[in-house]
Protein backbone atom coordinates (compact mmCIF):
# COMPACT_ATOMS: atom_id res chain seq x y z
CA UNK A 1 0.00 0.00 0.00
CA UNK A 2 1.89 3.24 -0.71
CA UNK A 3 2.24 6.49 1.26
CA UNK A 4 -0.20 9.54 1.37
CA UNK A 5 1.97 11.39 -1.19
CA UNK A 6 5.01 11.93 -1.97
CA UNK A 7 8.03 13.59 -1.35
CA UNK A 8 10.38 14.24 -4.06
CA UNK A 9 13.90 14.95 -3.04
CA UNK A 10 16.41 17.23 -4.74
CA UNK A 11 19.16 16.33 -6.72
CA UNK A 12 21.73 14.69 -5.35
CA UNK A 13 20.14 14.01 -1.70
CA UNK A 14 19.34 10.63 -1.65
CA UNK A 15 22.24 9.19 -0.67
CA UNK A 16 21.51 9.81 3.47
CA UNK A 17 18.14 7.32 2.38
CA UNK A 18 20.42 5.00 0.04
CA UNK A 19 22.30 4.39 3.62
CA UNK A 20 19.47 3.63 5.67
CA UNK A 21 19.28 6.81 7.67
CA UNK A 22 15.79 7.54 8.85
CA UNK A 23 15.93 11.57 8.68
CA UNK A 24 14.91 13.41 5.96
CA UNK A 25 15.77 17.66 6.71
CA UNK A 26 14.03 20.37 4.96
CA UNK A 27 16.35 21.32 2.87
CA UNK A 28 16.48 17.73 0.92
CA UNK A 29 12.86 18.01 -0.19
CA UNK A 30 12.25 19.18 -3.75
CA UNK A 31 8.60 19.28 -3.33
CA UNK A 32 5.54 17.10 -2.05
CA UNK A 33 3.20 15.64 -4.24
CA UNK A 34 -0.19 14.99 -3.58
CA UNK A 35 -2.05 16.22 -0.30
CA UNK A 36 -0.71 14.30 2.56
CA UNK A 37 -1.89 16.07 5.86
CA UNK A 38 1.35 16.12 8.79
CA UNK A 39 1.83 13.33 10.30
CA UNK A 40 0.69 10.63 7.65
CA UNK A 41 2.30 8.47 6.03
CA UNK A 42 4.55 9.06 2.80
CA UNK A 43 6.80 7.60 -0.15
CA UNK A 44 10.12 9.30 -1.04
CA UNK A 45 11.59 9.32 -4.59
CA UNK A 46 14.50 10.64 -5.61
CA UNK A 47 14.93 13.32 -8.27
CA UNK A 48 14.51 10.97 -11.29
CA UNK A 49 11.17 9.34 -9.72
CA UNK A 50 13.30 5.98 -8.07
CA UNK A 51 11.51 5.20 -5.13
CA UNK A 52 13.69 5.05 -2.49
CA UNK A 53 11.47 4.89 1.30
CA UNK A 54 8.20 5.26 3.13
CA UNK A 55 7.88 7.10 6.58
CA UNK A 56 5.92 9.49 8.08
CA UNK A 57 5.64 13.81 7.54
CA UNK A 58 6.03 16.67 9.48
CA UNK A 59 6.40 19.97 7.42
CA UNK A 60 6.37 21.64 10.74
CA UNK A 61 9.37 19.71 12.10
CA UNK A 62 13.03 20.54 10.61
CA UNK A 63 13.08 16.78 10.08
CA UNK A 64 10.21 16.65 7.09
CA UNK A 65 9.96 12.97 7.26
CA UNK A 66 11.12 10.39 9.56
CA UNK A 67 11.81 6.80 7.74
CA UNK A 68 10.29 3.72 8.43
CA UNK A 69 11.05 1.24 5.75
CA UNK A 70 13.30 0.58 2.37
CA UNK A 71 11.16 -2.15 1.26
CA UNK A 72 8.12 -1.02 -1.24
CA UNK A 73 6.29 -4.08 -0.44
CA UNK A 74 5.96 -3.55 3.20
CA UNK A 75 2.71 -1.43 4.66
CA UNK A 76 2.49 0.85 7.77
CA UNK A 77 0.14 -0.63 9.63
CA UNK A 78 -0.73 -2.61 12.95
CA UNK A 79 1.25 -5.66 11.80
CA UNK A 80 4.12 -3.81 10.54
CA UNK A 81 4.24 -1.79 14.18
CA UNK A 82 3.28 -5.23 15.60
CA UNK A 83 6.52 -6.64 14.48
CA UNK A 84 9.03 -3.98 15.09
CA UNK A 85 7.69 -3.97 19.15
CA UNK A 86 8.64 -7.92 18.69
CA UNK A 87 11.96 -7.41 17.77
CA UNK A 88 13.07 -4.95 20.24
CA UNK A 89 11.16 -6.81 22.86
CA UNK A 90 13.20 -9.88 21.52
CA UNK A 91 16.41 -7.77 21.98
CA UNK A 92 15.57 -7.53 25.69
CA UNK A 93 14.64 -11.35 26.22
CA UNK A 94 17.61 -11.48 28.66
CA UNK A 95 16.21 -8.36 31.01
CA UNK A 96 12.78 -9.31 30.78
CA UNK A 97 13.31 -12.73 31.95
CA UNK A 98 15.61 -11.24 35.24
CA UNK A 99 14.39 -11.05 38.49
CA UNK A 100 17.43 -9.11 39.68
CA UNK A 101 16.33 -6.29 36.90
CA UNK A 102 13.19 -4.87 36.84
CA UNK A 103 13.73 -1.54 35.36
CA UNK A 104 14.69 -0.52 31.90
CA UNK A 105 14.21 0.09 28.44
CA UNK A 106 12.12 -1.81 25.91
CA UNK A 107 11.92 0.80 22.97
CA UNK A 108 14.41 3.47 22.20
CA UNK A 109 12.91 5.54 19.03
CA UNK A 110 15.15 5.09 15.87
CA UNK A 111 17.97 3.08 17.11
CA UNK A 112 14.90 -0.16 17.05
CA UNK A 113 12.73 1.05 13.92
CA UNK A 114 10.24 2.82 15.87
CA UNK A 115 10.99 6.53 15.40
CA UNK A 116 9.65 9.25 17.83
CA UNK A 117 8.68 6.26 20.42
CA UNK A 118 10.17 5.48 23.58
CA UNK A 119 8.81 2.71 26.04
CA UNK A 120 10.44 1.66 29.57
CA UNK A 121 9.51 -0.55 31.79
CA UNK A 122 9.56 -0.12 35.78
CA UNK A 123 8.42 -3.29 37.22
CA UNK A 124 4.66 -4.16 36.29
CA UNK A 125 4.19 -0.77 35.05
CA UNK A 126 5.24 0.34 31.34
CA UNK A 127 6.18 4.72 30.91
CA UNK A 128 5.83 5.74 26.95
CA UNK A 129 6.92 9.12 25.49
CA UNK A 130 5.20 9.80 22.04
CA UNK A 131 7.71 12.23 20.62
CA UNK A 132 6.62 13.08 17.28
CA UNK A 133 3.53 14.13 15.44
CA UNK A 134 3.77 10.57 12.90
CA UNK A 135 3.87 8.57 16.45
CA UNK A 136 1.08 10.03 17.94
CA UNK A 137 -1.40 9.26 14.89
CA UNK A 138 -0.53 5.54 15.95
CA UNK A 139 -0.76 6.47 19.78
CA UNK A 140 -3.77 4.19 20.16
CA UNK A 141 -2.38 0.95 17.97
CA UNK A 142 0.79 0.93 19.98
CA UNK A 143 -0.79 0.91 23.12
CA UNK A 144 -2.98 -1.88 22.38
CA UNK A 145 0.07 -3.91 21.06
CA UNK A 146 1.85 -3.00 24.06
CA UNK A 147 -1.15 -4.98 26.22
CA UNK A 148 -1.18 -7.20 24.46
CA UNK A 149 2.42 -8.14 24.12
CA UNK A 150 3.01 -7.52 28.00
CA UNK A 151 0.27 -7.30 29.71
CA UNK A 152 0.85 -4.39 32.27
CA UNK A 153 -0.71 -3.23 35.04
CA UNK A 154 -0.90 0.06 33.67
CA UNK A 155 0.72 2.53 30.51
CA UNK A 156 1.80 6.16 31.86
CA UNK A 157 2.67 8.85 29.13
CA UNK A 158 5.32 10.88 29.78
CA UNK A 159 5.08 13.18 26.81
CA UNK A 160 6.80 16.03 28.17
CA UNK A 161 9.97 16.34 25.89
CA UNK A 162 10.74 19.62 24.39
CA UNK A 163 11.19 18.06 20.88
CA UNK A 164 6.99 16.91 20.99
CA UNK A 165 6.62 20.74 21.50
CA UNK A 166 8.65 21.21 17.72
CA UNK A 167 6.71 18.33 16.52
CA UNK A 168 3.56 20.47 16.95
CA UNK A 169 1.34 18.07 19.28
CA UNK A 170 1.18 19.48 23.01
CA UNK A 171 2.93 17.92 26.02
CA UNK A 172 1.29 15.50 27.63
CA UNK A 173 1.23 13.29 30.72
CA UNK A 174 -1.26 10.48 32.37
CA UNK A 175 -2.19 7.31 32.42
CA UNK A 176 -2.81 5.79 29.07
CA UNK A 177 -4.39 2.12 29.95
CA UNK A 178 -4.81 -0.12 33.45
CA UNK A 179 -4.27 1.60 36.60
CA UNK A 180 -2.65 4.48 37.14
CA UNK A 181 1.21 3.75 38.99
CA UNK A 182 1.93 4.59 42.82
CA UNK A 183 3.48 7.81 44.00
CA UNK A 184 6.76 5.74 43.99
CA UNK A 185 7.71 2.44 41.93
CA UNK A 186 9.87 -0.35 43.24
CA UNK A 187 11.81 -1.68 40.98
CA UNK A 188 15.51 -3.37 40.89
CA UNK A 189 18.19 -3.16 39.10
CA UNK A 190 20.92 -5.83 39.55
CA UNK A 191 19.84 -6.72 42.75
CA UNK A 192 19.52 -3.82 44.03
CA UNK A 193 16.33 -1.63 45.19
CA UNK A 194 15.19 1.40 44.16
CA UNK A 195 11.86 3.52 44.57
CA UNK A 196 11.15 5.70 41.32
CA UNK A 197 8.83 8.70 40.34
CA UNK A 198 7.73 8.32 36.93
CA UNK A 199 5.28 10.85 36.97
CA UNK A 200 7.26 13.57 37.89
CA UNK A 201 10.64 12.48 37.96
CA UNK A 202 13.57 12.73 35.64
CA UNK A 203 13.08 11.71 32.43
CA UNK A 204 10.46 8.76 32.38
CA UNK A 205 11.62 8.61 36.20
CA UNK A 206 15.13 6.63 36.50
CA UNK A 207 18.39 7.28 34.66
CA UNK A 208 17.78 3.76 33.42
CA UNK A 209 21.20 4.20 30.80
CA UNK A 210 23.52 4.19 33.35
CA UNK A 211 22.50 0.68 34.61
CA UNK A 212 25.79 -1.26 33.28
CA UNK A 213 27.64 1.54 34.34
CA UNK A 214 26.36 1.85 37.84
CA UNK A 215 27.74 -1.70 37.68
CA UNK A 216 31.21 -1.03 37.07
CA UNK A 217 31.11 0.69 40.68
CA UNK A 218 32.00 -2.17 42.25
CA UNK A 219 35.58 -2.82 42.27
CA UNK A 220 36.21 0.48 43.34
CA UNK A 221 34.06 1.00 46.02
CA UNK A 222 35.27 -1.23 48.89
CA UNK A 223 36.38 1.19 51.87
CA UNK A 224 36.52 4.32 49.53
CA UNK A 225 35.31 7.62 50.73
CA UNK A 226 32.71 8.65 47.57
CA UNK A 227 30.96 11.84 46.58
CA UNK A 228 28.31 10.74 44.52
CA UNK A 229 27.86 14.71 42.53
CA UNK A 230 24.61 15.52 40.85
CA UNK A 231 23.13 12.47 42.23
CA UNK A 232 18.84 12.86 42.03
CA UNK A 233 18.07 9.81 43.82
CA UNK A 234 20.91 8.49 44.71
CA UNK A 235 21.46 5.31 42.63
CA UNK A 236 25.21 5.60 41.90
CA UNK A 237 26.13 6.26 45.70
CA UNK A 238 23.65 3.13 47.15
CA UNK A 239 25.23 0.77 44.60
CA UNK A 240 28.82 2.21 45.69
CA UNK A 241 27.96 1.60 49.44
CA UNK A 242 25.92 -1.51 48.99
CA UNK A 243 29.99 -2.59 47.36
CA UNK A 244 31.32 -1.37 50.84
CA UNK A 245 31.86 2.28 50.63
CA UNK A 246 32.69 3.48 53.92
CA UNK A 247 31.14 6.69 53.26
CA UNK A 248 29.18 8.23 50.57
CA UNK A 249 28.68 12.19 50.16
CA UNK A 250 25.31 12.77 48.42
CA UNK A 251 25.21 16.02 46.18
CA UNK A 252 22.29 17.31 44.08
CA UNK A 253 20.23 20.68 44.04
CA UNK A 254 16.76 18.59 44.49
CA UNK A 255 15.89 18.24 48.11
CA UNK A 256 12.96 15.71 47.70
CA UNK A 257 15.27 14.36 45.43
CA UNK A 258 17.99 13.61 48.23
CA UNK A 259 15.48 12.59 50.35
CA UNK A 260 14.36 10.01 47.92
CA UNK A 261 18.13 8.65 47.73
CA UNK A 262 17.97 7.81 51.35
CA UNK A 263 15.09 6.10 51.39
CA UNK A 264 16.80 4.19 48.49
CA UNK A 265 19.28 3.51 51.09
CA UNK A 266 17.19 1.91 53.40
CA UNK A 267 15.47 -0.38 51.28
CA UNK A 268 18.54 -1.75 50.41
CA UNK A 269 19.88 -2.28 54.01
CA UNK A 270 21.97 0.53 54.29
CA UNK A 271 21.80 3.66 57.12
CA UNK A 272 21.43 6.83 55.89
CA UNK A 273 22.98 8.16 58.98
CA UNK A 274 26.46 6.66 57.83
CA UNK A 275 26.04 9.13 55.17
CA UNK A 276 26.11 12.62 54.22
CA UNK A 277 23.44 14.89 52.01
CA UNK A 278 24.28 17.98 50.31
CA UNK A 279 21.63 20.14 48.85
CA UNK A 280 23.41 23.11 46.60
CA UNK A 281 24.63 24.32 42.70
CA UNK A 282 27.15 21.34 42.62
CA UNK A 283 29.37 23.10 40.96
CA UNK A 284 29.66 25.55 44.09
CA UNK A 285 29.72 22.96 46.04
CA UNK A 286 32.50 20.96 44.79
CA UNK A 287 34.67 24.44 45.02
CA UNK A 288 33.49 24.69 48.70
CA UNK A 289 34.64 21.16 49.16
CA UNK A 290 38.07 22.33 47.77
CA UNK A 291 38.13 25.30 49.94
CA UNK A 292 38.24 23.34 53.20
CA UNK A 293 40.66 20.25 51.44
CA UNK A 294 37.97 17.93 51.25
CA UNK A 295 39.10 14.86 49.47
CA UNK A 296 37.57 11.67 47.93
CA UNK A 297 38.55 8.39 46.96
CA UNK A 298 35.78 8.20 44.30
CA UNK A 299 33.79 10.63 42.58
CA UNK A 300 30.70 10.21 40.36
CA UNK A 301 30.19 13.04 38.01
CA UNK A 302 26.50 12.50 36.21
CA UNK A 303 25.50 15.93 35.43
CA UNK A 304 22.31 16.43 33.37
CA UNK A 305 22.53 17.83 29.48
CA UNK A 306 24.78 20.86 29.36
CA UNK A 307 24.16 20.85 25.53
CA UNK A 308 20.98 20.47 24.31
CA UNK A 309 22.18 21.35 20.53
CA UNK A 310 25.29 22.65 18.73
CA UNK A 311 25.30 25.53 19.31
CA UNK A 312 25.21 25.05 23.21
CA UNK A 313 28.64 23.35 23.00
CA UNK A 314 30.95 25.63 23.64
CA UNK A 315 29.34 26.63 26.71
CA UNK A 316 28.90 22.91 27.73
CA UNK A 317 32.59 22.25 27.44
CA UNK A 318 33.23 25.40 29.69
CA UNK A 319 30.97 23.56 32.25
CA UNK A 320 32.35 20.64 31.81
CA UNK A 321 35.97 21.40 32.04
CA UNK A 322 35.02 23.20 35.41
CA UNK A 323 32.96 20.49 37.34
CA UNK A 324 35.85 17.62 36.17
CA UNK A 325 38.53 20.29 37.47
CA UNK A 326 37.59 20.69 40.55
CA UNK A 327 37.01 16.84 40.62
CA UNK A 328 40.39 16.42 39.77
CA UNK A 329 41.68 18.60 42.78
CA UNK A 330 39.19 16.85 45.34
CA UNK A 331 40.36 13.14 44.38
CA UNK A 332 43.21 11.54 46.40
CA UNK A 333 46.38 9.98 45.01
CA UNK A 334 45.16 7.05 42.93
CA UNK A 335 40.93 7.56 42.96
CA UNK A 336 38.98 7.08 40.58
CA UNK A 337 36.86 9.67 38.23
CA UNK A 338 33.82 8.40 36.72
CA UNK A 339 32.76 11.33 35.03
CA UNK A 340 30.24 11.18 31.71
CA UNK A 341 28.09 13.80 29.35
CA UNK A 342 24.54 12.62 28.32
CA UNK A 343 24.82 15.87 25.62
CA UNK A 344 24.56 14.05 22.25
CA UNK A 345 26.09 17.21 20.72
CA UNK A 346 29.27 16.71 22.55
CA UNK A 347 31.29 13.93 21.07
CA UNK A 348 33.60 11.30 22.46
CA UNK A 349 36.52 12.77 21.31
CA UNK A 350 35.70 15.97 22.44
CA UNK A 351 34.70 14.83 25.93
CA UNK A 352 37.65 13.57 26.27
CA UNK A 353 39.91 16.57 25.30
CA UNK A 354 37.73 18.19 28.08
CA UNK A 355 38.84 15.78 30.31
CA UNK A 356 42.45 16.51 29.32
CA UNK A 357 42.41 20.29 29.74
CA UNK A 358 41.04 20.12 32.88
CA UNK A 359 43.51 17.18 34.19
CA UNK A 360 46.61 19.92 33.30
CA UNK A 361 45.04 22.57 34.86
CA UNK A 362 44.75 20.69 38.23
CA UNK A 363 48.12 19.44 37.38
CA UNK A 364 47.14 15.92 37.63
CA UNK A 365 48.58 12.83 35.79
CA UNK A 366 45.56 10.65 34.73
CA UNK A 367 45.20 7.35 33.30
CA UNK A 368 41.60 6.01 31.25
CA UNK A 369 40.97 2.85 32.96
CA UNK A 370 37.58 2.49 30.68
CA UNK A 371 34.82 4.29 28.73
CA UNK A 372 31.23 4.06 29.47
CA UNK A 373 28.08 4.09 27.32
CA UNK A 374 24.50 4.12 27.26
CA UNK A 375 23.16 0.61 28.57
CA UNK A 376 22.48 -2.52 25.80
CA UNK A 377 18.85 -1.15 26.56
CA UNK A 378 19.39 1.81 24.61
CA UNK A 379 21.05 0.21 21.13
CA UNK A 380 22.40 2.29 18.86
CA UNK A 381 21.80 1.40 15.41
CA UNK A 382 24.92 1.79 12.83
CA UNK A 383 23.12 3.78 10.24
CA UNK A 384 21.89 6.39 13.06
CA UNK A 385 25.07 6.88 14.90
CA UNK A 386 23.07 10.16 16.03
CA UNK A 387 21.18 7.34 18.51
CA UNK A 388 24.90 7.91 20.72
CA UNK A 389 24.46 10.10 23.28
CA UNK A 390 26.10 8.62 26.84
CA UNK A 391 29.44 8.99 26.89
CA UNK A 392 32.24 8.81 29.84
CA UNK A 393 35.40 7.70 30.98
CA UNK A 394 36.63 6.16 34.02
CA UNK A 395 39.87 7.67 35.07
CA UNK A 396 42.35 7.21 37.94
CA UNK A 397 44.69 10.51 39.06
CA UNK A 398 48.01 10.12 39.80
Amino acid sequence: MPGNGTVILQPGRERSVLRRHPWIFSGAVARIRGDPADGDIVDVQDAGGQWLARGYLNRRSQITVRLLTWNPAEEINADFWKRRLQRALQGRADLLRSPDTTAFRLVHAESDGLPGLIVDRYGEFLVAQFLTLGIERWKDTMVSLLVDLLSPRGIYERSDVDVREKEGPPMRTGPLWGEPPPPLVEVRENGLRFRVDVETGQKTGFYLDQRENRARLAPFSPGAEVLDAFCYTGAFGVCAARHGAARVTFVDSSGPALELARENLSLNGLSPDDHEFVEGDVARVLRAFRAVGRRFDLIILDPPKFAPSAQDVPRAARAYKDINLQAFHLLRPGGILFSTSCSGAVSADLFQKILFGAALDAGRDVQILGHLHQGSDHPVSLNFPEGTYLKGFICRAL
